[in-house]
């Protein structure tokens, strides 16, 4: 666990500090996956002085803590949501982002893990891990 993650401190929080409070409510407040620069703008907007160097920071630190998901784009920029690494149910979940606005749908691939699964035995691997990332364009951008 990262040092900055206290297990004293309330679920959905990594430090308690002002700037971590506004990353947290402006990711809870987005629907889909934001990139560190879309969140700092949205912070100066509503009129938080955090500086991009603290958004990156906390941004990752909430993923370390696995309280952030995170997905590249084509392009190779991170994009992140509050979201965990799991869904309601406990399993693993991928993402379906919109290229243009970034919402995102969360979906279970149950065969996915399956393949994954199946070909890490072939191959003599244990305690796999994986991350599938699908794009498009969502209804409101297709």
């Amino acid at each position: 666990m990262p040092e900055a993650v206290s297990r004293s401190r309330p679920p959905g929080r990594v430090r308690s500090t002002r700037q971590a409070a506004a990353i947290e409510d402006v990711l809870r407040e987005a629907d889909g996956f934001r990139t560190a620069q879309q969140l700092y703008d949205d912070l100066r907007q509503r009129g938080d002085s955090v500086g991009l160097t603290t958004v990156y920071r906390n941004l990752n630190l909430l993923a370390e803590a696995g309280l952030a998901d995170v997905v590249h784009r084509a392009d190779g920029e991170t994009q992140f949501r509050l979201c965990g690494q799991a869904d309601e149910h406990g399993d693993h979940h991928h993402h379906i982002v919109c290229r243009v606005c970034g919402r995102s749908v969360e979906v279970a691939g149950p065969e996915v893990e399956q393949w994954a699964e199946r070909v890490a035995a072939a191959a003599g691997y244990t305690q796999i891990s994986h991350t599938v990332e699908l794009f498009g364009l969502c209804p409101d951008h297709s």
